[in-house]
């Protein structure tokens, strides 16, 4: 049977429509390139950690989450069924805090860089119906789950004494000799790297200091 050039034009066109159509996806916990590094009944803290030139499987977020880079790339993200997005650059230092308008977002990244893609993933598994109101500092960011706070301590620089009232992730961004210091006077010291992270499941007042020779980020991310 002869096929005219309009069916030749048509036919790969519906086939791609079908190809996109069958594309499935996994819950972002079990996507292989995605680490879960913590968990509890509050927050799931992930690493993804993407070569150049490779992409995630689709995958499927489910809660508000807050996503941290911890270096420098560049990359695409394409939601499923829809084409690629554009290239955007990530730094070291970024963060987003992300809302759930559906009942879930399906993705998939692609590193197009030179470099490894690196950044933390924290998922956020309660979206309070009453957040809480008492703000430790200066909010950087937030969505319903959470509140960002964003520390940049050059060296020998300590952040203002601030108050947690609910549970919180504190983040290093990069390497630094980081001191805590509380009201009373009593204070401690942490050698931590980029990534090194803490989940605190307490009321505490502090401040954050910087006693190294080189410049720190550090972020914390507040449960409301």
């Amino acid at each position: 049977m002869k096929m005219g050039l309009v069916s030749l034009l048509v036919l790969p066109a519906m086939f791609v429509a079908q190809q996109t159509s069958s594309q499935t996806s996994i819950p972002v916990e079990a996507e292989p390139l995605h680490k879960v590094l913590f968990q509890n009944e509050s927050v799931i803290v992930l690493k993804l950690t993407l070569p150049p030139g490779q992409r995630t499987q689709f995958h499927t977020h489910t809660h508000d989450r807050v996503a941290i880079d911890l270096s420098s790339a560049e990359i695409t993200q394409q939601k499923i069924n829809e084409p690629e997005g554009p290239a955007t650059p990530s730094k070291a230092g970024n963060f987003s805090a992300l809302t759930l308008t559906d009942a879930s977002y399906t993705h998939r990244v692609h590193n197009v860089g030179k470099t490894a893609y690196e950044v933390l993933d924290i998922e956020l598994l309660q979206r309070p119906e009453n957040p809480s109101a008492a703000l430790a500092a200066t909010v950087a960011a937030e969505n319903p789950s959470a509140r960002i706070y964003n520390w940049v301590l050059p060296p020998g620089v300590t952040s203002p004494m601030h108050a947690h009232a609910r549970p919180y992730v504190i983040v290093s961004i990069s390497e630094i000799n980081l001191s805590m210091s509380s009201p009373d006077g009593q204070s401690a010291t942490h050698g931590v790297g980029p990534g090194d992270f803490r989940f605190v499941d307490a009321k505490v007042t502090h401040n954050l200091g910087n006693l190294g020779m080189t410049p720190g980020q550090i972020i914390e991310v507040e449960l409301k």
